[in-house]
């Protein structure tokens, strides 16, 4: 069990290694904990490494919950997200306790939306499977009907969630001269929607339309298995399924059926439920389906910024002050 800080400094437990950009501050300001471990922490060790914190920097991989609050105690100030999500955090149970909360908006929307794009790309073009068939030896000579995948350009490109991931895969689509849709819980501005081409409809049209579906929701009660089984039967037979939200957006049992008998054409997933996906898991026994391990983000630049923001979040708040990327 740690120690409470005998230097007059503020004591923050970081959850995992994060860069320097973020270290660093917290280093020189607080009497700091890293988990250095290559895995997450156990829940009791978490529980432990938390008590008697004035604050906790925490990854999505930490549930933030009552127990894990009162295991910090009442001198816990501040809660700051190494995410854009904060689906692992309890935000009432914190607020109950005068616990901010931040996280790290807009620094990757541009990084994820690269990868969203890159998921779309290798899908439609087999990539992994060129890839693999290379490595095995199986490439024997030029053949007119090797690995013939989807033309990206001209296709239609359903958007499910259209924030700011959302809005800047549209951009993306302009140069491929795609056709966008899009599906909101709300009608965007005709000044974003109109010089990025994209047209409102209702999920199940948009689902119906598409060759490509990108999902860019947050994970909320209403979100999770918002894709099923019976809207995954409402997309092409050719059609391929990107995620890059949250895992439980789709209904993974459902989506294994629906690749294994063709109801859809394919799937690029970067995130999986549960996280990480079992080695043995079905899914990863289908030649249509990409799975990365949860990525969007990964860029040096972005995981720099991400960390510099939730250092920020976590020292405002030890000090009492507003924090810079509150959670809304």
């Amino acid at each position: 069990m740690p120690s409470p800080s005998t230097s007059g400094r503020p004591r923050v437990f970081v959850a995992r290694r994060i860069p320097e950009d973020g270290l660093a501050p917290i280093r020189d300001a607080c009497d700091e904990v890293v988990w250095t471990g290559e895995l997450p922490p156990s829940r009791s060790e978490l529980l432990a490494a938390v008590a008697g914190c004035d604050g906790i920097l925490t990854m999505l991989t930490d549930r933030v919950d009552d127990e894990l609050l009162d295991a910090a105690g009442s001198g816990l100030r501040v809660v700051s997200n190494f995410a854009v999500g904060v689906d692992n955090v309890d935000l009432a149970a914190c607020a109950a306790r005068g616990v901010a909360v931040g996280n790290t908006p807009g620094v990757l929307t541009e990084t994820s939306a690269d990868l969203a794009f890159a998921l779309i790309l290798a899908a439609a073009r087999r990539l992994p499977e060129g890839d693999r068939l290379v490595r095995s030896g199986g490439w024997r000579t030029w053949d007119p009907l090797l690995l013939l995948g989807r033309d990206v350009h001209g296709a239609t490109l359903g958007i499910v969630g259209f924030g700011r991931i959302g809005q800047a895969v549209a951009r993306r689509a302009l140069g491929f001269d795609m056709t966008v849709l899009y599906s909101n819980r709300s009608a965007v501005a005709d000044d974003i929607a109109g010089p990025l081409r994209a047209q409102r409809v209702d999920l199940d049209d948009l689902l119906a339309r598409s060759d490509f579906v990108s999902l860019n929701v947050s994970l909320t009660a209403e979100t999770r298995h918002l894709i099923d089984g019976d809207r995954l039967a409402r997309m092409k037979p050719t059609a391929v399924l990107v995620n890059t939200s949250r895992g439980p957006v789709v209904d993974q049992q459902a989506l294994y059926e629906a690749l294994h008998h063709g109801v859809i054409g394919g799937a690029a997933l970067d995130v999986t439920d549960p996280e990480p996906i079992a080695a043995d898991d079905p899914l990863l026994g289908l030649e249509n389906c990409l799975v990365v391990p949860h990525i969007a983000s990964g860029s040096h630049a972005t995981r720099g910024r991400m960390a510099a923001m939730a250092a920020a979040n976590l020292l405002a708040g030890v000090s009492g002050r507003p924090l810079p990327t509150p959670v809304a």
